[in-house]
């Protein structure tokens, strides 16, 4: 099946499962006004944090493509990318964690094409376009940085889920959607928002992506770089906020050394931080992701790892000494005195695999009803089942034909006939198959003769367990697209006239055709039937200073008594400022 969206030498790599996630970016959706957002923002951001960001957001800018004078088009942006080893895709809000980092790990950014309100302009906790493109995408210019995102996604896309999560999740994401939409209503929001403070005094102990999730958050999206005493921004929410990027910067927000023990701190998206965590390089970001690495199952494995899997209700994989891995939803596991595994299973579809390629014959078609295996040393005997030479099998009377009786340090017994065994590449045995065969431990049966053959997965310990599956294609659908759509925004007639004297005053700019008629003849209707639009008049302003017409004074004198609204007094007094640097700079 082709793809619905552009492929280029990096998102042709990308997993089939991931393309539902990618959307078509809505570019005609875009209104004059949302530039006229996009580009205030942009002159904003350049002008302050050319000063507090990272050397890297500027420079990265200009080598990423990113527009300040309109919002990019994804394509335009994939073209410049590329030659730095990245590229964009265009989603619908929040995606589901795991995809998200997924995405990540194979180097490309998931951007959400929707665009930030006016009435949202300083910060929107939607994840929107200028978030997206303008706040990560520059600081991916950074080979150390980008190296520490595409390191941070395959970490990430690992860690595993609560059941609890993907709840959260979805309430996020819905909150998100409310608040930005201007056609929510207060009971709507307020209703999302009590769920989100419930979800978040309720959570229990924290998963891994949960603190994995904190880590992303205290650096991808809200990191300082430097010292304590004078921090640079390059964090991708602090970035693209022109209200948090001055806030961040005042004593007010507590400034904390950056390690590990940010996996522990949550955070509120619909809310300014009231401390950030300081990094001294790009360096330390990745010493402390390895240092979270290594405390996750992917790396510890063992009781703990399958418990995770267990609690999280979803799909998982464990690896076992072997080298053999079993994907499936797991569900019960039986322990021995010391806390170590003897007995795992799983419900549902299952696959085995090798080195992250499933095994021939051993599939979901295979393994329907789920799959259950003991783990550990038989009971007498000091060598492991797995570092048997032929002839050890053969002195152990573990061969085909043969019919055996089992017995493991932990209790389990297995008991049949033996048919055949499965290697890997190297002659390491996987799986013993048996038929007429039971296994049991003390009086429960654990499998029966009439159930079939049964497969017996070969490892001493579980050295591995994470989310997702070992084999990509074993199973159809791994992550599913939330319901709650993004809404699109209805917009009145009277918004319509609005958006097309934007567009007017927009195309008098670019095209340098601006008369002081058709100045004083928009700003009149401004007046008149919008008379709360600030931003339309400071655009005016800009066109009436640099083209020296006299109306330039009444715009003005207009603005200094819209500035009396404090809603937007300070946005207003920051683009007169902009426009009165750059008349004295031109």
């Amino acid at each position: 099946m082709d793809a619905h969206f552009e492929l280029n030498d990096v998102t042709k790599k990308l997993p089939k499962h991931l393309h539902k996630f990618v959307v078509q970016q809505p570019y005609n959706e875009y209104t004059a006004q949302n530039q006229a957002v996009w580009r205030y923002v942009m002159r904003m951001n350049v002008d302050y944090l050319s000063k507090v960001a990272h050397d890297s957001y500027v420079k990265g800018l200009k080598k990423t493509g990113i527009s300040i004078d309109k919002i990019p088009h994804m394509e335009g942006m994939n073209r410049i990318l590329k030659d730095i080893g990245w590229a964009a895709v265009s989603v619908d809000g929040f995606i589901p964690p795991n995809a998200f980092m997924e995405f990540q790990a194979y180097n490309v950014l998931v951007i959400a094409s929707d665009m930030r309100t006016i009435n949202h302009i300083e910060y929107t906790p939607a994840p929107d376009i200028i978030h997206e493109a303008a706040g990560h995408a520059p600081i991916i210019a950074n080979p150390e940085y980008a190296e520490y995102l595409r390191r941070f996604g395959e970490i990430g896309s690992k860690a595993i889920s609560s059941a609890k999560d993907y709840e959260m999740y979805e309430a996020i994401r819905l909150l998100s959607i409310l608040k930005e939409d201007p056609n929510s209503t207060e009971k709507e929001i307020e209703e999302a928002q009590a769920k989100v403070e419930y979800l978040q005094d309720n959570m229990g102990e924290l998963s891994e992506m949960a603190q994995i999730r904190n880590l992303h958050w205290w650096t991808v999206e809200y990191g300082l770089i430097g010292t304590l005493q004078n921090p640079k921004i390059y964090g991708a929410g602090l970035l693209s906020s022109i209200g948090e990027s001055a806030w961040c910067m005042k004593d007010e927000v507590k400034k904390v050394p950056y390690s590990i023990e940010a996996a522990n701190v949550n955070f509120d998206i619909t809310k300014p931080q009231p401390q950030l965590f300081v990094t001294p390089d790009f360096a330390h970001l990745s010493l402390v992701l390895e240092q979270f690495a290594n405390k996750m199952a992917i790396r510890k494995g063992g009781l703990k790892g399958i418990q995770k899997l267990i609690n999280s209700k979803n799909l998982g994989t464990i690896e076992l000494s072997t080298g053999i891995q079993i994907s499936g939803i797991f569900t019960h596991v039986i322990e021995d005195e010391n806390g170590k595994p003897i007995y795992f299973q799983t419900t549902g579809n299952t696959a085995l695999a090798n080195r992250d390629k499933e095994l021939i014959g051993h599939g979901i078609e295979n393994h329907s009803n789920g799959f259950g295996s003991p783990v550990g040393k038989l009971k007498g005997i000091n060598i492991a089942i797995e570092n048997m030479s032929p002839r050890d099998l053969e002195a152990y009377q573990i061969y085909e034909g043969k019919k055996i009786a089992l017995e493991f340090e932990g209790g389990v017994k297995v008991e049949g006939d033996v048919i055949t065994g499965t290697r890997d590449l190297r002659g390491k045995i996987l799986l013993i198959s048996f038929e007429n065969c039971t296994v049991s431990y003390k009086d429960t049966l654990l499998f029966k003769p009439e159930w079939g053959i049964y497969d017996m997965a070969v490892g001493k310990e579980v050295v591995s367990a994470y989310s997702g599956a070992a084999d990509i294609n074993s199973f159809e659908d791994t992550s599913k697209v939330s319901e709650t759509k993004t809404h699109k925004i209805k917009y009145s007639e009277n918004e319509k006239v609005l958006y097309n004297l934007y567009d007017n005053v927009r195309e008098m700019r670019t095209t340098k055709t601006a008369s002081e008629e058709k100045i004083k003849t928009i700003f009149n209707q401004v007046k008149t039937k919008f008379p709360t639009d600030w931003l339309l008049n400071l655009e005016l302003y800009e066109v009436a200073l640099q083209n020296n017409f006299d109306v330039q004074k009444n715009i003005l004198n207009y603005l200094l008594t819209l500035q009396k609204n404090k809603s937007y007094k300070k946005l207003i007094e920051n683009g007169l400022n902009l426009l009165q640097v750059n008349e004295l700079q031109s």
